[in-house]
């Protein structure tokens, strides 16, 4: 059922951006996982979600016929795996920018990083739908996909990317 999947996706993007408006931002950090600050963490889990992100997009452009020969099961499990551990890596990162930061637009690669953020789980939900339906249209899961995709490399190109751009590598303990 694509307009049930599509919706519910559209309503976790939505009820994440408006906590995230919603919600009084801490400005503190949460947690680091070891790695010396808020920062460092969200950085090093980000680029580690970009790589798995290109790993699902090379596993999917493999399972759909695009690379040449066809892919054996490796390729699919693969796919599942780096995905699965891809959203799984994502939460620290997605729940600290919401409880520290919440949803901000006081720039605009802030308010893109705000909203891409909020799609990237939107259209996770809708990808997961749309696998478990066995009525989605073929066109659907390609969308999600893709759209997915999309959103966690501007995501991390908003984020992570810009910040070693612009910082360097995070050290220590500086930053939240």
């Amino acid at each position: 059922h694509a307009p049930f999947s599509m919706a519910a996706g559209a309503v976790v993007s939505v009820a994440l951006g408006v906590y995230g408006g919603q919600h009084q931002p801490t400005g503190q950090a949460t947690f680091t996982l070891g790695l010396g600050s808020m920062i460092a963490m969200k950085v090093w889990l980000a680029l580690a979600v970009g790589v798995l992100a290109l790993v699902q997009l090379v596993s999917a452009l493999w399972m759909y016929g695009k690379l040449g020969r066809p892919a054996g099961r490796a390729v699919a499990i693969t796919h599942r795996l780096s995905g699965t551990t891809a959203i799984l890596v994502s939460l620290p990162v997605a729940y600290s920018c919401l409880w520290s930061l919440g949803f901000q637009s006081y720039d605009t690669r802030v308010l893109v990083h705000s909203l891409f953020g909020c799609v990237l789980y939107g259209a996770f939900v809708t990808k997961i739908l749309a696998l478990r339906s066995r009525t989605s249209p073929g066109w659907l899961l390609p969308l999600a996909g893709g759209l997915l995709f999309s959103a966690i490399v501007i995501v991390v190109l908003t984020s992570a990317v810009w910040y070693l751009n612009t910082t360097g590598l995070p050290t220590g303990s500086t930053g939240y």
